[in-house]
C-alpha cells in the first residue's frame, strides 16, 4: 500500500513539474540565434511583427533600420528579447518558426 501511495505521489509530482516546464517561455539566447540565422527580409518581417522589438529599432528612424540591416547577424538581440513578456517570447518563437518554414 505504501509503495502505491509513493508511486502515486511521485507520478503526480512528475506531472506537475512537466506542466510547469511546458508553459515556460522560450530561451532568449536560443531565440536570438534563430533570429540571427534568418535572411534579412524574413528577419525584418519578424521584427516588425513584434511591437516592442519594432519600437526598439524605429526609435532611431531610418538610420535604425540601416544599422540593423548591417549588423543584425552579430548584434546582441538577447537583451531586447529578455525584456519581452513570456507571451511575446512565445509569439516571437512562433514567428521565427513560420519564417524558417517559408525559406
Amino acid at each position: 500500500m505504501r509503495f502505491r501511495k509513493r508511486l502515486l505521489f511521485g507520478f503526480a509530482a512528475a506531472l506537475w513539474l512537466g506542466i510547469g516546464f511546458a508553459s515556460a517561455a522560450p530561451d532568449s539566447k536560443q531565440l536570438e540565434a534563430e533570429l540571427q540565422a534568418l535572411p534579412w527580409k524574413q528577419f525584418r518581417a519578424v521584427i516588425e511583427s513584434v511591437p516592442n522589438l519594432k519600437a526598439d529599432v524605429e526609435q532611431y528612424g531610418s538610420a535604425g533600420w540601416a544599422y540593423v540591416k548591417a549588423t543584425y547577424k552579430t548584434y546582441g538581440w538577447k537583451k531586447n528579447i529578455d525584456r519581452l513578456s513570456p507571451e511575446q517570447k512565445s509569439r516571437l518563437a512562433e514567428l521565427i518558426g513560420k519564417a524558417k518554414a517559408a525559406k
